[in-house]
């Protein structure tokens, strides 16, 4: 066996790749010394991997800013509204795809599967692709001169390019795979007359649903590539889940296998016994987890790959993760403030390499040659396992109790409606916002000398009840019809409320990219989920003693927290959302004994969850809405729960998103708002609905006519006695003045609104 990784993260131990690219866009670097930082940290990535040990090390994993832009940008893929002229694209063409220009809008950007990363959607429109740069060729030469590293060059799969790709029909799939097929030829030709022996080509996309038409597109681009290529090995990786056509996959003329074997459910092991596996590939066992940060169980791991040998001879075995390193934090050798029993049980990146390399020794030379290395292992997972954080009664009682909690409304939603209609006498088309409102300069500075304790409590508390009582007095003065407090004390939505509960821990530096720049340190939920004491209600209830307009209540739900936080490996997410849920509800009733009698709990991660396979997704959903449920089926019938949740494909989801049973949702669509009210033509939804009508993603000041006609367009299929007005999600990332003359136009154009549908709702 040999050891191996598929990915390392980008960004440097401290953050050095995000600092330099946000220092060259803002004019603080020049070109040349940005390239000289960043191939440092390219080279000191690859340098941590070579000093542990691992003997398979992947290059041209390392990106400017995306995977997926950068195969764009290799075959010259680029939107025509960028006035690209060919050959290799500036660094200036390459981030307006990113992030936009004065000219263009930016490329849109959406989920790496179903993981917390995004990547900028190729646009394919009429571009004429060409190889531009064979930049995985550059990658496998500064990796063998600057460091003696024979590494391993990663290719985006053509299929997995194509499929994640816009701007095509789907008669138009096999020209794409025409058009593509000569660049990728040409890309692996120029490696194998290098002397390059073996390339990575990632296909997560044939751990997704996919029927015999996608296995015969697949064939057909593996045949040519190996007729094309014939002295260059093929690894072909998939990761994230199982690989439903198994048979199929093996059989492709590659020359090895990548299979993940944590996040496929077993069924890739079951295959592989099962089906066998070829005698002349060799076969990558994803056996470390590449997404979590657990310490492995090193023993049960080596059971598997003892499984795997009776399939598979130990010399065609490489042990790697399940999937690219991107996911997880660069170390945890910097989170020595954590408790010892949870610091003792992290693995980030680095230590997931050690592990691997433990496993290989283990796997050659038995398990004894690393006997003490496996007991510690063992101890740091126990000492977790038996710590009062992971042993909480109560947490445990209410979970067994769990077919005896409420989980419905006692009345149905008609009857709700009448209710909350007499306690709160709101006009027609209401108006409201989403939840935040701009975190000021003034705003973080008075955080940040909070938490370094150069302000006391009492001085914390004062200024965020000044913020407060500004943005009441702008909501008042607006006319808006149901407020909320502004949010001023909180940093991120899920890292608030898990400050709160217990079971929650946040590291120093476990950062993880999430988009270009952006990084962020998810949550990480190690220990039993429990409320210990009101997290919102004295903020909300001083809001409310401000105005006699309703305001509401304002929590993150107990999906989006567990999809954006890291979570623990010995309970299943299912068990794991129940105990946030029955957090949540405990708040919730405390904001309605004060007297809120609005109550927004938020899933913007609702969609985020959902499994790969198709016929997994009813299972999800399900507990997805029950955990919801469980967070706001205790309020009386006059109570109003509201959600929030990010554009979706709605048609997919409109039956769960109904069995919410939320009296009114909102949901962000300005960008695509034509495209989700016609989901409406097609589909009934009876209840409150707020359709974003201005975009909160732009500084851009739409006009009270522009919103109107966003009004129109969804009220030609919605009641507008149910119809909410609302901006399309929070206005934490704006400034003052756009906020309220955005503000003022919605309030305008909802005014007009009235005048016109109140006949008609009269009759």
């Amino acid at each position: 066996m040999r050891s191996g990784n598929l990915g390392y993260p980008r960004i440097g131990n401290n953050r050095q790749w995000k600092k330099a690219l946000e220092a060259f866009w803002a004019g603080k670097l020049d070109e040349e010394t940005f390239h000289a930082e960043l191939k440092a940290i390219r080279l000191g990535n690859l340098k941590a991997q070579q000093e542990r040990g691992i003997e398979i090390i992947p290059v041209g994993d390392f990106t400017y800013y995306d995977h997926i832009l950068d195969t764009a940008a290799m075959f010259g893929i680029i939107p025509e509204r960028f006035y690209y002229e060919g050959g290799e694209p500036s660094l200036s063409v390459y981030y307006a795809i990113a992030r936009g220009n004065r000219e263009a809008t930016a490329s849109e950007m959406t989920k790496w599967f179903n993981t917390n990363y995004h990547y900028i959607v190729p646009e394919l429109g009429q571009s004429e692709p060409q190889l531009t740069r064979n930049r995985l060729l550059d990658a496998y030469r500064e990796a063998k001169s600057e460091l003696g590293i024979e590494g391993r060059p990663v290719l985006v799969g053509l299929y997995t390019f194509l499929k994640l790709s816009k701007g095509y029909s789907p008669d138009q799939l096999d020209a794409w795979i025409d058009r593509l097929l000569p660049l990728y030829s040409q890309v692996l030709r120029e490696l194998e007359a290098e002397g390059v022996q073996w390339v990575q080509v990632d296909e997560p996309i044939l751990a997704t649903t996919l029927g015999e038409e996608d296995l015969a597109h697949v064939a057909r681009i593996y045949d040519y590539l190996a007729s094309a290529a014939p002295g260059i090995k093929l690894q072909l990786q998939t990761y994230f889940e199982a690989v439903d056509h198994y048979e199929a996959v093996v059989s492709l003329p590659v020359h090895g296998i990548g299979l993940d074997f944590v996040h496929d459910g077993g069924r890739n092991l079951q295959s592989l016994h099962q089906h066998g596996f070829p005698e002349d590939k060799v076969l990558g066992a994803g056996v470390i987890d590449g997404r979590g940060i657990w310490k492995a169980d090193l023993q049960s791991k080596l059971d598997v790959l003892k499984t795997i040998a009776e399939a598979v001879h130990p010399d065609r075995i490489v042990v790697q993760p399940s999937n690219s390193l991107l996911h997880v934090p660069v170390s945890a050798a910097q989170e020595t403030a954590l408790e010892p029993a949870l610091r003792g049980a992290l693995a980030f990146a680095d230590e997931k390499l050690e592990e691997i390399v433990l496993l290989t020794k283990a796997a050659q030379g038995g398990a004894v040659a690393v006997a003490a290395e496996l007991a510690a292992s063992k101890l740091s997972r126990e000492a977790l396992q038996q710590s009062e954080s992971r042993n909480r009664t109560l947490v445990h009682q209410r979970i067994a109790g769990l077919a005896s909690q409420p989980s419905s409304r006692p009345s149905n939603s008609n009857v709700r409606r009448d209710v909350q209609q007499k306690r709160w006498n709101l006009p027609l088309l209401p108006t409201t916002t989403i939840g935040s409102f701009p975190q000021t300069p003034e705003v973080r500075s008075a955080r940040l000398k909070w938490r370094k304790g150069e302000w006391s409590e009492a001085q914390y508390e004062t200024f965020i009840k000044e913020q407060i009582k500004i943005w009441i007095d702008v909501q008042s003065e607006l006319g808006l019809d149901v407020f909320v407090h502004g949010e001023f004390e909180r940093t991120d939505m899920v890292e608030f409320f898990g400050e709160k509960l217990d079971g929650f821990a946040f590291t120093a530096n476990g950062w993880v990219q999430s988009y270009g720049s952006r990084c962020v340190k998810p949550p990480i939920i190690y220990g039993d989920v429990e409320f210990t004491s009101p997290m919102t209600v004295a903020e909300t209830v001083y809001a409310q003693s401000l105005t006699q307009a309703p305001v509401k209540g304002m929590l993150t739900g107990p999906i989006t927290i567990l999809n954006w936080s890291f979570v623990r490996d010995d309970k299943s997410r299912e068990e794991v959302a129940y105990q946030i849920a029955l957090a949540l509800r405990d708040e919730v009733e405390a904001l309605e004994a004060a007297g809120i009698g609005m109550i927004q709990v938020d899933e913007p991660a609702m969609r985020e969850g959902l499994p790969l396979k198709r016929e997994q997704w009813a299972g999800y959903l399900e507990w997805a809405v029950r955990a919801f449920k469980l967070s706001t089926s205790t309020v009386k019938d006059e109570t109003q729960i509201h959600t929030h949740m990010c554009y979706c494909e709605f048609h997919d989801m409109i039956d769960s998103i109904r069995a919410l049973d939320a009296d009114v949702i909102s949901i962000e669509t300005s960008r695509s708002h034509g495209e989700l009210v016609g989901s409406f033509e097609e589909h009934t939804y009876d209840k409150g609905i707020g359709l974003g009508v201005y975009d909160i993603h732009s500084p851009r000041l739409p006009s009270v006519e522009e919103m109107g006609s966003m009004i129109d367009r969804a009220l030609r299929v919605l009641s507008p006695e149910q119809f909410w007005i609302n901006p399309d999600c929070g206005l934490k990332t704006r400034k003052y003045d756009e906020t309220v003359a955005a503000l003022r136009n919605m309030v305008q154009a909802t005014e007009r609104a009235r005048k016109k549908y109140t006949a008609q709702v009269n009759g």
